[in-house]
């Protein structure tokens, strides 16, 4: 275990008062920077940079207590691609041109080790959208940073990887295939997948628009608009759309109809529902269909998906389903569930709607009781909840006997007390601050940094952990993956740091929209 100056600060230390403005008035509140803790989060990216590159590179993460690497990631480097758009804004320029060499020499027509599968969307937010994010920072806030063929040859590499991926759109319903296998004799191929899912399919159209966008090749864009379109004109909507605006999860790649009514804002539906607003933002005029689809997600969500546990109804957790009605609800959710409350700020900043920022500040205050609850204050993986209205019905049972307790206290109970470095909740508290400039957002922050600095820190970088409700996290996973870089770390500093183009703001201004991986891409038509 490491201990730093900067993480024995004492947890309850209070920002200075600062008076906030409406998030609506058009006006920026007044942001308060911490040096102190910038440094901490750039320790922290220090530390575990040193690691990956001593012990991993060029290979994509970093086994931080067995001091090895394993390719998760088709070997590519993922961690260091990753990392890219971080080490810009902490301006770490030893590591900035070292990825920068690194991105330059990948072969992007073979994977490492054999050729095992390629997550088109998991390459697609990682490597594409960094790459991209890369590129408009270094012609725009960070210009000069790197030689201008350097510049040029990241951009080439996205185009080079775009190609290669492009494969995954040769079905018959121009729904991409996600899984594709690398290596064979006549270059990338798709797999036999029967369907996709939502987010693995929604989840493209930002960095290949942006991609298309900045190379002046409109087929990029059309192909991942292709299976959006699916997404939002359902082919059979008895199964497909069982609340409006939410729908289900798989896709036939077939013929485009759903093959089932399961969803929500967890994994495998997720991010779909967080890129409709963010590509109105990306542009307005291209994108208004995918905002007003937004708008029924969100209301249908608001309408029907909002729950309060029995024990402690002042909390706000969104809920699954199988099918519309009551009894079709499951009630559990996840710390990756827990971006959900930042979205819907965001859209409610970007629509002028107050009631959209309010619900998702309950999110966020809901989210934040998963972390504070457990023995390290950092949040499980999953948890689960009894409805307060629904009653003692089948699918709205009482929590264990052995975690009734808990339940009591915490109004949530764990199905899976693991944390694998996720961001989601530390990406909330960022949206919150920025909408409100309410300074405990940024002290939420620090205190769920310190915990996951204490607790996750392993040899030479920082690990997943089995158990946040047992003292240390229970015991590690020897697991340090690229989202550390991109996503905790990132959302960590910018929520401490100083007004700069690409920090969100209240002001419904925004010049960068950042992916899923929190990679900033620069809006369509905003000056550099």
């Amino acid at each position: 275990m490491h201990h730093y100056s900067w993480a024995l600060l004492a947890l309850s230390a209070v920002s200075p008062a600062v008076v906030s403005a409406s998030p609506l008035t058009h006006r920026r509140p007044n942001y308060v920077s911490h040096q102190d803790r910038l440094n901490g989060v750039k320790e922290a990216f220090q530390r575990s940079w040193n690691g990956y590159y001593q012990y991993a590179f060029p290979n994509d993460s970093l086994m931080p207590i067995s001091k090895t690497y394993v390719n998760d990631r088709n070997g590519w480097g993922a961690s260091a691609v990753d990392a890219i758009s971080t080490a810009l804004i902490m301006e770490n320029d030893v590591v900035i041109k070292q990825i920068v060499d690194h991105i330059k020499t990948i072969n992007f027509n073979r994977t490492v080790a054999g050729g095992e599968g390629v997550s088109l969307f998991e390459t697609t937010i990682r490597y594409l959208g960094g790459m991209v994010s890369a590129y408009d920072f270094l012609t725009g806030p960070f210009k000069g940073k790197v030689d201008d063929a350097s510049v040029k040859a990241i951009l080439d590499q996205a185009v080079n990887l775009a190609d290669q991926l492009s494969i995954a759109f040769n079905t018959p319903s121009g729904i991409p295939n996600n899984n594709l296998v690398f290596n064979g004799p006549n270059g990338p191929v798709t797999t036999n997948d029967a369907t996709n899912g939502i987010a693995t399919i929604g989840t493209l159209i930002l960095e290949w628009t942006r991609l298309a966008d900045l190379t002046g090749n409109a087929t990029y864009a059309k192909l991942v608009r292709t299976g959006e379109e699916y997404l939002l004109n359902i082919k059979n909507p008895a199964v497909g759309e069982p609340y409006p605006g939410l729908i289900g999860t798989d896709v036939n790649l077939s013929d485009g109809t759903f093959a089932d009514s399961r969803g929500g804002w967890n994994g495998g539906t997720d991010s779909f529902y967080e890129y409709l607003i963010k590509m109105y933002i990306y542009d307005s005029t291209r994108f208004g269909e995918l905002k007003d689809r937004w708008i029924k997600a969100i209301d249908s969500s608001m309408k029907y998906l909002a729950s309060h546990p029995t024990t402690r109804p002042e909390l706000t957790f969104l809920a699954a389903y199988n099918g519309a009605g009551p009894g079709n609800l499951s009630f559990v959710s996840s710390n990756l569930a827990c971006f959900d409350g930042g979205n819907i700020i965001l859209g409610g900043l970007t629509l002028n709607k107050q009631e959209y920022v309010n619900f998702g500040l309950s999110l966020v205050e809901g989210c934040r009781d998963t972390y504070v609850n457990t023995v390290t204050g950092i949040g499980p993986e999953s948890f689960q909840w009894q409805d307060s209205k629904l009653g003692n019905v089948s699918n709205n049972g009482a929590a264990p006997s052995n975690q009734a307790a808990f339940y009591q206290k915490s109004g949530y109970w764990i199905s899976s007390s693991a944390y694998i470095l996720r961001p989601e909740v530390i990406e909330s508290y960022y949206y919150a601050y920025r909408a409100t400039g309410d300074t405990k957002y940024q002290d939420w922050a620090w205190e769920a940094f310190l915990n996951i600095n204490k607790t996750c820190s392993a040899g030479v970088g920082f690990s997943a952990v089995t158990n946040v409700n047992a003292p240390n996290g229970g015991s590690f996973y020897d697991s340090q993956e690229s989202f550390w870089f991109a996503e905790v770390l990132k959302y960590s500093y910018l929520i401490q740091a100083g007004e700069a183009p690409y920090q969100v703001n209240a002001d419904h201004n925004n010049q960068w929209v950042f992916n899923t991986e929190a990679h900033p891409v620069r809006v369509a038509g905003k000056p550099i």
